[in-house]
C-alpha cells in the first residue's frame, strides 16, 4: 500500500474527473492521501474533501509566496480548523525566493507565526522551500521546529541538508523530480538517507513523474516515485510502499 503525502486535489485542475482521479489512485495502491491547502480558498475545499472521503487527510497552512496577503484572522481560522481530527498537519509552509510577490522578511515573519501555531497545537509542520535553503533551515532551529518536526516537501537540496534535517526531526519526501534523467541530487538523495526517514507524495498537478513529465500528475502516479526509490535503493518496491507508509502514519499520527 502506497501512501501519498503530498497531493493538492482541492486544485482546479481535477474539477472535471476528480472521481476517476481517485479511482485510480486506489487502483494504483494508493491507500491515504494527504490533501494541501496553503490559502482560504484551497484550505476550504481540503476540508470539504475529508469530510467526503474516509481516506483523505488534510494539511493547512499559508504559502509564502501569499504571505504578503495573510492576516492575524487567518491565522486565527487555521488554529481552529487545525482541531479537527482530519486535519494532521499545519503547512505547506517555508520559503519561497523564486517568486517575488512577498518580501523575505513579511515571508520569515509568516513562517515563524506558523510555527509557533504548530507547537502550540502539536501538529508536525509540511515545509516548502524554493532557492532559501539556508533561511528555512536557521529558521526551523531557531524556532526549535524540531519539537513538531515535520516533513520537507519536494525535497529538492543535497544529501548533507537532508542529513540536517533529518537531525532536526524532519522526514524528506521525494516526488517527480527523483524520477527525472538528469536531477543527480534527488537520485543522491534517496540513495544516501535511511528509508525510515524518507516519505513520497507526487504534488499533484504539479512535477509528473517520468514518463508523464509535463502532463497533470495526479495521486496514481506516486507508485513511479516509489519504482524509482526501490531501483537507486536496490529494494523491492513493496518494502519502500510499506516503510514510507508507516514513516506517513507515524509523522501525521494517524493509527
Amino acid at each position: 500500500m502506497l501512501f501519498d503525502t503530498h497531493v493538492h486535489l482541492n486544485a482546479e485542475q481535477f474539477d472535471e474527473d476528480l472521481e476517476e482521479v481517485i479511482s485510480r489512485a486506489r487502483e494504483a495502491g494508493v491507500e491515504h492521501m494527504v490533501v494541501v491547502g496553503f490559502d482560504r480558498p484551497t484550505i476550504n475545499r481540503a476540508m470539504e474533501l475529508i469530510g467526503q472521503y474516509e481516506f483523505l487527510y488534510a494539511a493547512i497552512g499559508w504559502h509564502p509566496v501569499d504571505a504578503i496577503d495573510m492576516k492575524e484572522e487567518d491565522l486565527s481560522w487555521i488554529e481552529e480548523l487545525s482541531a479537527h481530527p482530519k486535519v494532521v498537519a499545519l503547512g505547506e509552509m517555508g520559503l519561497d525566493y523564486h517568486w517575488d510577490k512577498s518580501p523575505k522578511d513579511v515571508q520569515k515573519e509568516v513562517f515563524r507565526k506558523q510555527i509557533q501555531l504548530a507547537k502550540k497545537v502539536k501538529l508536525p509542520i509540511v515545509i516548502h522551500n524554493r532557492d532559501a535553503t539556508q533561511d528555512i533551515v536557521d529558521i526551523l532551529r531557531e524556532e526549535r521546529a524540531e519539537e513538531v518536526g515535520g516533513i520537507m516537501h519536494c525535497f529538492s537540496g543535497s544529501p548533507e541538508i537532508a542529513q540536517e534535517c533529518v537531525e532536526m526531526n524532519f522526514y524528506i519526501s521525494l516526488g517527480g523530480p527523483v524520477t527525472f534523467k538528469n536531477a543527480k541530487k534527488p537520485k543522491e538523495v534517496a540513495k544516501e538517507i535511511p528509508l525510515e526517514k524518507l516519505l513520497i507524495e507526487t504534488d499533484c498537478p504539479y512535477l509528473a513523474p517520468h514518463p508523464n513529465r509535463g502532463k497533470r500528475n495526479e495521486p496514481a502516479y506516486v507508485k513511479l516515485v516509489a519504482e524509482q526509490i526501490a531501483e537507486l535503493k536496490e529494494m523491492s518496491i513493496e518494502e519502500v510502499a510499506n516503510i514510507t507508509t508507516e514513516n506517513a502514519k507515524r509523522v501525521f499520527n494517524i493509527n
